[in-house]
């Protein structure tokens, strides 16, 4: 409606009454979720190829133009897919925290439930590190990793990490070989438990001297 035209059969023109700004906003958000779950159960029967952006639109239940507004490419779509990823991750360390007695221990053990989510979708998780090495979106996966790997690690405080500190470039640095080792995974030149101890050594040695908590 526009506020003006339109009539209540009582002669007085009706009002549009506009949505609150934070009701808009949780619809919208809604709204963005549900595109991204119905992105994820196409990607899940029929890999990348299945997100087609007509299709999501479809089956989201949305305008085409609508999910261009939310993601302006389909590899920005990947992107919150595999976001979704990061975020049970995150809720799965928070509900069950690593439990090895070093910084490495529960490093790795980070990292290897980050590899074994990704590699429920492995097309997904191709066509993210590789756009992290093309530069082709802009994508927190590595400092998202490197953020958990930090809070894990005995340094954790409260509020955000100091990045420029040693613990926290160390932690940064293993994310980097992990993500080379999800990219030798998804090439075949790797399986899961070569990963697993190729990460130990690397995590061993670039995180004995982090205090312990």
């Amino acid at each position: 409606m526009d506020g003006s035209a339109d009539g209540d059969g009582t002669g007085r023109g009706t009002v549009a009454v506009q949505a609150p700004v934070g009701m808009r906003s949780r619809s919208q958000n809604q709204r963005r979720r549900r595109i991204v779950q119905t992105a994820a159960a196409l990607a899940l029967r029929g890999g990348v190829e299945a997100m087609q952006m007509r299709t999501v639109a479809e089956r989201a239940g949305v305008a085409l133009g609508t999910l261009y507004r939310y993601f302006p490419s389909k590899m920005d779509l990947v992107v919150a897919v595999v976001t979704e990823e990061l975020d049970l991750l995150e809720s799965s360390i928070e509900r069950r925290p690593p439990a090895a007695p070093t910084a490495a221990g529960r490093a790795v053990d980070v990292l290897m439930r980050a590899t074994r989510g990704l590699m429920r979708e492995p097309e997904l998780a191709d066509a993210l590190v590789r756009s992290l090495i093309m530069a082709e979106v802009k994508t927190e996966l590595g400092q998202r990793i490197t953020d958990l790997l930090w809070r894990v690690s005995g340094e954790a405080h409260e509020g955000e990490p100091d990045r420029d500190a040693p613990a926290y470039v160390l932690a940064g640095s293993l994310a980097s070989v992990w993500i080379f080792e999800l990219l030798e995974v998804l090439k075949g030149h790797r399986d899961v438990e070569q990963v697993h101890q190729r990460l130990t050594v690397t995590a061993e040695r670039l995180l004995p001297g982090l205090p312990e908590e």
